[in-house]
């Protein structure tokens, strides 16, 4: 927390455990899949590699000269998988400190956009039960109509910010 907010008017909703969950999930399959295509792809020419018979397919019976199965498992899968798990990572990390937080006098949304009490509309909660998400409709500062869809897909700990919420704007 930083400086001025007071600790005991503060409620947080950090980024989810699914959310980040899904992203490590995610991380691993890139870089399972892209082993694979390396295995398949270099690895395969051995008999002791249990995939020799893929090597044979698209080699061997190819005059020698790999195909472009074979050609795509050695140089661009793997390329492509590593780069993905890459950037997967790299959202993961741009990610990891991101929050709602229901302040005395405003929401402040990833430390970033700052929504206060006085300019929100309405908050539309008709599917928060079904589907853990509610809408914010606030006016910005240029006067216009913005509705914000808050996730608890996105966010832990939303109910707890949703009554926040509607107690300040009652």
């Amino acid at each position: 927390m930083s400086m001025g907010r007071d600790p005991e008017m503060v409620v947080e909703a950090p980024i989810s455990r699914y959310k980040k969950n899904n992203l490590k999930i995610y991380i691993a399959a890139c870089l399972v899949f892209g082993a694979v295509f390396l295995y398949d792809g270099y690895l395969s020419r051995y008999k002791w590699s249990m995939r020799y018979s893929f090597y044979e397919k698209h080699v061997l019976k190819n005059d020698g000269k790999p195909d472009d199965t074979m050609v795509w498992n050695r140089k661009w899968l793997p390329m492509i998988c590593g780069s993905l798990a890459v950037w997967l990572g790299i959202t993961l990390l741009a990610i990891r400190n991101r929050k709602v937080m229901a302040e005395e006098n405003e929401v402040v949304i990833n430390n970033k956009e700052k929504i206060p009490y006085a300019s929100i509309e309405k908050i539309d909660k008709t599917l928060f039960e079904k589907k853990g998400l509610f809408v914010i409709t606030y006016t910005d500062e240029n006067g216009g109509e913005v509705n914000l869809k808050l996730s608890g897909k996105t966010y832990d700990n939303l109910a707890a910010v949703l009554d926040h919420l509607v107690a300040k704007i009652s």
